[in-house]
């Protein structure tokens, strides 16, 4: 069956954008989630929604780029579930800027939060994920990881490394039951690219080189981590599954 009943997972950067999907599309297929964010009135409102609704969803204050955000989320996963089944690293962050300009805070700050938390996290979680002896990780890297697509030298650097992190899990968890696998999207409504879509100067060659001719909807995200958080997906892993509208078909 094409569900996740009686699945459990954990979603990092759960209240807005592609996080917020995942939430919604997982929950739709049957899972149970404890989901995260830094913004407390956030997080209370989206768990309220969602249980008004009646879904199994937990909601958690934690910034993954520090010890105590990602120990708190351990400690839910140990109060909610005996084991976790699927994980999502999809918190991330942009300052979209020349590399010249960057302070030493600034890029330090993109590199925890999109490299060094989902690596920790997931070692973090590890015991969890391999007691499901079924578990599924899906990082949300982006189409930047393998093109330069004008989003700032960190945050590129920081989305190839995840890749490669996913690659390497991939192969060393395989003997524990874990698949890891990412999904790198392109441009995509989300209040973190809000501002750069308003942008028509700089959109337009953008949508130009697209082939689908659009930038992509949250869902359309949500739905391609659902595939691969599901036992339908159970030989793919270690892979980057690039969801870009066709970009990566034609020369910029």
């Amino acid at each position: 069956m094409w569900n996740l009943e009686n699945k459990t997972a954990v979603v990092t950067g759960g209240t807005k954008g592609i996080g917020r999907a995942t939430v919604l599309e997982l929950l739709a297929l049957g899972a149970k989630i404890i989901f995260s964010a830094r913004n407390a009135s956030e997080v209370a409102k989206f768990e309220s929604e969602l249980k008004k609704n009646g879904h199994q969803a937990f909601g958690i204050v934690s910034d993954v780029s520090t010890r105590k955000g990602r120990e708190a989320i351990v400690s839910e996963v140990q109060k909610r579930f005996t084991q976790l089944d699927i994980l999502v690293n999809n918190a991330g962050i942009n300052i979209r800027k020349k590399a010249h300009d960057y302070s030493e805070e600034e890029y330090q700050k993109i590199i925890s939060i999109n490299q060094t938390a989902p690596f920790l996290l997931s070692r973090d979680l590890f015991s969890f994920l391999k007691a499901s002896e079924n578990a599924s990780i899906i990082n949300v890297a982006s189409v930047a990881a393998t093109l330069d697509v004008g989003t700032g030298s960190p945050y590129a650097m920081s989305k190839a490394a995840l890749v490669m992190q996913t690659k390497n899990l991939a192969v060393e968890w395989a003997k524990d039951g874990i698949r890891v696998n990412a999904v790198s999207p392109w441009f995509t409504k989300t209040p973190l690219t809000d501002g750069l879509l308003q942008q028509k100067e700089r959109m337009e060659p953008v949508l130009d080189h697209t082939p689908l001719a659009r930038v992509a909807e949250a869902s359309e995200m949500a739905n391609v981590i659902a595939f691969l958080a599901m036992d339908k997906s159970s030989y793919v892993t270690g892979q980057n599954v690039i969801v870009d509208g066709g970009v990566g078909l034609s020369a910029l």
